[in-house]
């Protein structure tokens, strides 16, 4: 069998191009893979909502095979790719012509598309997903959305494939953090990825803030670009306070080194676009603790291997609550860490999750 992978790879600034060329590798150990190219029995198609998809998504739904949703909300991926006549009919194929009076107004409104709530209820995904011979997903949230968009489709839920990184020795963590003003005895913090508002900057922040007043020797890591004008400039009071610690875009070598060096990872999604988070299934995978926001993106997760905050009025209170306590308690966090690897290493094999995939396009070809 002949199979059509279609994603962005590396060097690609996204997480699917990582998880892609994982699974490509694992992939080209059953069978003949031909990389974005139109050929094969079968097309795999990766999407999500970042512009680099936009040729894939066409492809998808024009030539179909098995679609990959690691979004499973393309509204905001929608309002790039198309113009506003296309936009609007689009948003009434997907939910019906009552809709056409709301399309036209989500367009008008788009620059608010990042933080408006209304734009991730609609996720804007019925057309890829009955095209599809197949849909995967990585969690039940997604499976929940596309199967309300396609009742017909057929959903599979594949989790999210975790393959380790090279390892990084604790004396080169620790010179990590002393290149970087970060002391031994110091409980350091990381956000890592593209800052965007979903992606709840701002409480992290306050929530940190408070964990300082209450005297927890802290630090607070963030590293990524932001995607958000209006939340860099938010942002920047917060990010210039005391034991705040500002990186942009970690490559792969010195994102090794920060994992390794940081002692817990903030990875909150509110609200969720039905996508697993590659960083958190990796910083788990090497044994740090995650906090998450509580959903159906996160249901997979033992509640003994992660720490789910609430979204909501809650959010920033508990938040702050697991952040002191994680700080004054070194040995529960890695109690937490070590289940949290014990649990990707279990359910997240690159192995597994490849001859799953192989067995569904086995099954889809011809």
């Amino acid at each position: 069998m002949t199979v059509g992978f279609h994603s962005p790879l590396p060097p690609a600034p996204t997480g699917v191009a990582d998880y892609a060329a994982a699974l490509l590798e694992e992939l080209r150990a059953r069978g003949d893979i031909r990389v974005n190219s139109p050929g094969g029995d079968v097309s795999l198609y990766h999407l999500g909502n970042n512009p680099l998809h936009r040729e894939i998504y066409v492809q998808a739904v024009s030539r179909p095979g098995v679609a990959v949703l690691h979004d499973a909300v393309l509204h905001h991926f929608l309002l790039g790719l198309l113009g506003r006549a296309d936009y609007i009919e689009e948003f009434v194929y997907n939910y019906g012509e009552w809709s056409r009076g709301l399309a036209a107004e989500l367009w008008q409104e788009r620059p608010r598309s990042s933080q408006d709530a209304r734009y991730f209820q609609y996720a804007m995904v019925r057309r890829v997903a009955e095209a599809s011979r197949a849909v995967v997903v990585h969690n039940p949230g997604a499976a929940r959305i596309a199967a309300a968009h396609a009742p017909s489709a057929r959903i599979v839920e594949i989790p999210f494939l975790f393959r380790a990184p090279e390892p990084v020795a604790d004396s080169e963590a620790m010179r990590w953090r002393a290149r970087h003003g970060i002391a031994p005895a110091a409980f350091l913090f990381g956000v890592f990825g593209y800052l965007r508002e979903t992606k709840r900057l701002l409480p992290i922040l306050r929530a940190f803030e408070r964990v300082r007043a209450a005297g927890v020797n802290a630090v607070l890591l963030v590293a990524g670009e932001f995607c958000s004008p209006d939340l860099a400039r938010a942002a920047q009071p917060l990010l210039a306070a005391p034991g705040v610690l500002r990186m942009g875009y970690l490559p792969e070598r010195e994102f090794c080194l920060a994992g390794a060096a940081v002692d817990a990872c903030l990875n909150l999604r509110s609200p969720a676009a039905g996508e697993t988070s590659a960083i958190a299934i990796r910083m788990m995978g090497i044994g740090k603790p995650v906090l998450v926001s509580g959903g159906e993106e996160t249901a997979r997760l033992p509640e003994a291997a992660c720490l789910r905050v609430p979204a909501g009025l809650a959010e920033e209170r508990v938040l702050a609550e697991y952040m002191r306590w994680l700080g004054e308690s070194r040995t529960a966090a890695r109690e937490i860490g070590l289940r949290a690897a014990a649990h990707i290493a279990a359910h997240h094999s690159p192995v597994e999750a490849s001859r799953r995939y192989w067995d569904l396009l086995c099954e889809c070809s011809g």
